[in-house]
């Protein structure tokens, strides 16, 4: 007997939650429903998702939140009130939400006459997490966090059959990535980037980092001599 769907989307903006609703239901979506959540506000966050999860087992969520800021190397370095929003949203928040319904899913009992896990989880981070960005510190830093508990709760998860998933992007063609000063080599479709991230969690991956082109440059960035890099890295501001 087939499981209906349910599509949740959350986001900050309803009008642009609208709209995207309004793209799912074109390509076939039934069920969709929105709901406007701002992950600053954990607490709130949390009883939204229990009660998301209440009324309908979540049995995918992807967590892609994400604030950025890249600013010129002359400037002076991260503000204060900058690193708490950036670190609260893009690590905190997802991570909080994710443990949320981990724990939730490991407490279920597995679909009779399958073998699909209880659930799949999939954090979006980002292929800055793998430098010390000078310019664009608590970005590259929240990302970096949110890879260490991805991957640890990964680990944690395994013998509950929950999949936990890891995506590192480089530069994705979007209006906020479009904002962002500077080259952005082997920047990538959103539809790209949509079907590998599909596929990365359908196959149970632990980590993806696309494109490929970045995933090499990790290994050599991370081979390098401290001087050598650091020079590289200051050189790489906008």
């Amino acid at each position: 007997m087939p499981f209906a769907t349910k599509l949740t989307l959350w986001g900050r903006d309803n009008n642009r939650l609208a709209h995207t609703a309004s793209l799912c239901r074109s390509v076939g979506a039934i069920c969709v429903e929105t709901r406007s959540v701002d992950l600053f506000d954990i607490d709130t966050a949390l009883v939204a998702l229990v009660a998301s999860d209440d009324d309908t087992s979540v049995d995918t969520a992807i967590f892609a939140s994400g604030l950025g800021d890249i600013h010129p190397a002359n400037d002076a370095f991260d503000e204060p009130e900058l690193v708490s929003r950036l670190y609260r949203v893009n690590c905190v928040a997802p991570s909080a939400l994710g443990a949320e319904l981990a724990r939730r899913m490991a407490a279920r009992q597995p679909r009779p006459h399958t073998n699909s896990p209880r659930g799949r989880i999939v954090f979006v981070g980002s292929a800055a997490a793998f430098a010390s960005m000078p310019f664009a510190a608590s970005y590259a830093a929240s990302k970096a966090g949110l890879a260490r508990f991805a991957d640890a709760l990964r680990i944690a998860m395994r013998p509950h059959a929950i999949g936990v998933t890891l995506i590192s992007p480089g530069f994705i063609d979007t209006a906020a990535a479009r904002r962002v000063p500077g080259p952005k080599p082997f920047i990538i479709s959103p539809e790209h980037a949509a079907k590998a991230i599909l596929t990365a969690a359908r196959a149970g991956k632990a980590h993806l980092i696309l494109p490929w082109p970045f995933a090499l440059a990790r290994l050599i960035v991370g081979a390098l001599p401290r001087a050598i890099r650091d020079r590289l890295l200051r050189a790489m501001a906008p």
